[in-house]
């Protein structure tokens, strides 16, 4: 009788979550290689994704360990605790949020333990460097399960990265980052660069490529975002006040939502745009493929937030190139792994709203430039956005990091 399979325990912060729909792809794609694949979500989420059960992180279930757990560990594994509690004690978090995450992970390692004793699976992986890493570098502290981890632009920037960051890299089997930027920045702080491997996202099929609109007057604009600093939204609005004055017709829609929302659409009022910008809060994914086949152009406007967080390729993106809609966006993080000036889109400084304006007169105006960008992008998204090779590589990392 053929053997099954070896466990991979895939943890998460919140799983499934609407916005994250890339972590989606990535199970669904681990799931058709035929990996046995446990779920865990340790904030919120649960239930069930493709017939495998979500197992949520029951918060209810940190009083017991509160009250009996750690102290009983305190008697059985001392050094652990001991470690644990000098963590926390002898460096300050980057921020209140990071604490709350990292005890979120110690917390979920403390409650399921026993069960991860009781049945081991073959490798931890934590999809963030945050909580999800925590949990399993704490695992691998109590029980020696190997673990590996994700660490992506959250995880690296916000506040400085995240607290514990570089004691979970250094002992995982490998850390997956899904741009360049990420891996030059982790091999920069120490981490060995032979354990990092770059691994982008994917799409588990491409959409046909549409056709170019022959008359781009007025102008389809689309941005896919959160509402939120880092993604440069003044700086947006400020580009399509500009595109105003300067006489080029246009449309925008804005798809998303965050804390800035009310202050933005104020913004638009006061500016005179609510003529020409539409923000339509959150939007299911399958229709976000809608507003990409209506849009002629996609912005990014991506800055460094005050915290440090920024971005590293949003995937929106590749979505936007692999449909046919051309991309316009700032030099910031990793977005230009993607897109090369004149190449594959274009590229502009946020600070400088009328070379924006531009650019897009030019993909309003030069059907050539625009074909040819946007075959080359669809290009670049097939050869380097494809989940079905980027799984196959990330299973390579997988069954290496489960050999004794």
């Amino acid at each position: 009788m053929a053997s099954s399979p070896p466990t991979i325990a895939l943890l998460f912060t919140t799983f499934p979550k609407t916005s994250e729909t890339f972590l989606q792809r990535d199970v669904a794609a681990l799931q058709a290689q035929g990996l046995n694949l446990r779920l865990y979500s340790l904030w919120g989420g649960g239930g069930e994704f493709r017939g495998l059960p979500v197992r949520r992180f029951n918060l209810w279930r940190l009083v017991p360990l509160l009250l009996f757990i750690i102290p009983w560990n305190c008697l059985r594994r001392p050094r652990i605790v001991r470690d644990l509690f000098e963590g926390v004690l002898m460096r300050p978090p980057p921020s209140w949020l990071n604490f709350w995450e990292n005890m979120l992970g110690a917390g979920f390692a403390g409650c399921f333990y026993a069960e991860f004793r009781k049945d081991p699976p073959a490798l931890v992986h934590g999809a963030w460097a945050g909580a999800p890493a925590t949990a399993g570098w704490l695992l691998w502290r109590i029980l020696g399960i190997p673990y590996s981890t994700g660490a992506h632009a959250y995880d690296l920037y916000e506040h400085g990265g995240d607290w514990w960051l570089l004691e979970k890299l250094r002992l995982a089997r490998f850390i997956h980052t899904s741009t360049e930027m990420g891996r030059q920045l982790l091999i920069e702080r120490g981490i060995a660069a032979a354990k990092i491997h770059t691994i982008r996202r994917g799409l588990e099929s491409f959409p046909e490529l549409k056709s170019l609109r022959p008359d781009r007057r007025p102008l389809r604009l689309v941005c896919v975002a959160r509402l939120v600093p880092k993604k440069g939204f003044d700086h947006q609005l400020r580009i399509y006040a500009a595109l105003k004055h300067a006489g080029v017709p246009f449309e925008a829609r804005i798809l998303g939502d965050g804390p800035l929302h009310e202050r933005l659409e104020g913004t638009v009022v006061s500016m005179g745009l609510a003529d020409q910008v539409a923000f339509l809060g959150h939007v299911p994914h399958p229709d976000v493929w809608k507003h990409l086949a209506w849009a002629d152009v996609l912005l990014h406007t991506g800055i460094i937030a005050p915290s440090g967080d920024r971005d590293g390729l949003p995937n929106v993106i590749p979505e936007a190139m692999a449909a046919g809609v051309l991309v316009v966006t700032s030099p910031v993080s990793a977005t230009t792994e993607a897109i090369t000036q004149e190449r594959t889109g274009l590229v502009a400084d946020v600070d400088l709203p009328q070379a924006w304006v531009a650019e897009l007169k030019r993909l309003a105006s030069d059907d050539a430039l625009a074909e040819r960008l946007r075959v080359a992008a669809r290009h670049w998204v097939e050869e380097n956005y494809d989940a079905r090779k980027n799984t196959a590589e990330l299973i390579e990392c997988f069954r290496g990091a489960m050999q004794p």
